[in-house]
């Protein structure tokens, strides 16, 4: 619960607060008001919104498919369902089997949408080699961003012994580099090719991923904050190029349509790269916890301590001294490797990433002056 306002940092410029006042909220009241406190600020939307801001709507408009809805549901919750299963317990057959069913049934949805006069997905704009590479290159995005700062508030507060809020302070630089790049990158889309921006921002945020495999030693916190830094404001222009991209690519009576897809897929991104980089990570942590795991301590004790970095610094406070102190040495060091793990793939996913982008999207220029369409 201490890590929840770290997973929207990169949502919006205005998030930049959201882990500070996360941090305040868990200083002085229980867990659950983090999700209370944006309550208002959605009342104060749906007050304003009717009002302030502009509607189009497609006068073509078909019906909402609820079978789709409910196919979308159960292929994405099967899939991350059967990761976190393998990840938590290893490889079994009923998890391996629900992400089989998970996959079916997503390649029903697309078969669906591709047969419906109405699909929920509009599967015409994935013909454009722009959109397809713009939304790999928004989900991905969010996909390396999300795993990375879900780990790195975890390395905050539990390797480093930090505060929420002391640990919300020091990702202000990261908010910062973000709103920074977002700033400039449309500036600089303008003189270079978007796809040449949007490649180098991949490959400076794969930098930053390096750097943070090097979290270690007297200057592990400053090797930290230095590589979010440079992680953020690398990813800031794929994330808004891309999103442009997208959108610029679509009719305008297909605007909206592409917008939700934009969103969907950076929600999409972040959940997976959460459930998937997560996963991986909890299984590398599992392991080397239960191979290197001190004699003495009790069976139930390790199996708590084999699961979460949290879980382990909880049990180890019940056990003598001496062998809680060496439970939190040997979980702390198989943290930081499962985190080097973590970031070492998110760098060769960011660079295979600008790869991509750099092939698929060297003829597409800014956005404003975006000539590619989707043909109906």
């Amino acid at each position: 619960s201490t890590l929840f306002p770290y997973t929207t940092l990169f949502r919006s410029p205005y998030s930049a607060i959201g882990p500070l006042v996360g941090g305040v909220l868990l200083e002085h009241f229980w867990w659950g008001s983090v999700f209370l406190v944006s309550v208002p600020v959605m009342v104060l939307l749906l007050v304003t919104g009717p009002v302030l801001l502009p509607e189009f709507r497609d006068p073509r408009a078909g019906k909402l498919d609820f079978v789709s809805v409910l196919q979308s549901l159960a292929a994405v919750l099967a899939i991350m369902y059967g990761l976190k299963r393998i990840a938590e317990a290893g490889f079994a057959w009923p998890a391996a089997l629900t992400i089989a069913a998970g996959l079916l049934v997503g390649w029903r949805f697309v078969r669906r949408q591709a047969s419906l006069a109405d699909p929920l997905i509009d599967l015409k704009p994935f013909r454009v080699p722009a959109f397809s590479a713009a939304l790999a290159a928004n989900t991905l995005s969010m996909l390396v961003v999300f795993a990375l700062m879900f780990y790195i508030a975890q390395q905050l507060q539990l390797v480093f012994g930090m505060s929420p809020l002391v640990a919300g302070l020091w990702t202000v630089p990261t908010s910062l580099a973000f709103v920074i790049g977002s700033m400039v990158s449309p500036l600089v889309a303008h003189r270079m090719r978007p796809a040449f921006v949007i490649a180098g921002g991949f490959l400076l945020s794969a930098a930053g991923a390096v750097m943070l495999t090097q979290v270690d030693g007297p200057y592990s916190l400053a090797i930290l904050v230095t590589g979010a830094v440079v992680l953020a404001f690398g990813i800031a222009p794929p994330v808004i190029l891309s999103t442009d991209i997208i959108v610029s690519t679509a009719p305008p009576e297909r605007a909206g349509a592409a917008s939700a897809i934009s969103e969907t897929g950076a929600e999409f991104g972040g959940a997976a790269g959460i459930a998937i980089i997560g996963s991986l990570s909890t299984a590398i942590y599992r392991t080397y916890v239960t191979d290197a795991m001190p004699a003495g301590v009790p069976p139930e004790v390790a199996e708590v301590a084999s699961r979460t970095l949290a879980g382990a610094l909880a049990v180890a406070e019940r056990l003598p001294e001496a062998l809680g102190a060496q439970l939190v040495t040997i979980t702390r060091d198989a943290f930081m490797h499962s985190f080097d793990i973590a970031a070492a793939i998110s760098a060769a996913v960011l660079v295979a990433t600008a790869t991509l982008v750099a092939m698929l999207l060297h003829d597409v220029r800014a956005p404003a002056d975006a000539a590619v369409s989707v043909e109906d």
